[in-house]
């Protein structure tokens, strides 16, 4: 009688099969390379990112003044006193130089 009672090795293999498949593809969801974490880090790596480009593209605006006012078509007198000066090393007689 009392083997009547016991559920068959079969049933028990079958659920614990399914338990440890279940726990596996949760953790994979959380810890995998395709997981949750794994996506936070790649959003704040994007985020990183585009600041970063932000910064660049201010950079690469400012350098395109640059080049522009220095270039053929329009001519900055001033800032081409002051890159001569610092490319030169030249001083007129009236500045005073701090070091």
């Amino acid at each position: 009688m009392t083997a009547l009672n016991r559920p068959g090795l079969g049933v028990v293999a079958y659920f614990a099969l399914m338990f440890s498949l279940g726990v596996y593809f949760l953790f994979a969801s959380v810890q995998g390379d395709f997981g949750l974490f794994r996506r936070v880090e790649i959003e704040a790596e994007a985020m990183t990112l585009a600041v970063e480009r932000e910064r660049l593209a201010a950079e690469v605006a400012a350098l395109e003044n640059k080049t522009k006012r220095l270039s053929d078509t329009y001519l900055d007198l001033d800032l081409l006193d002051e890159q001569a000066r610092d490319v030169l090393g030249l001083v007129r007689s009236d500045e005073i130089i701090l070091n």
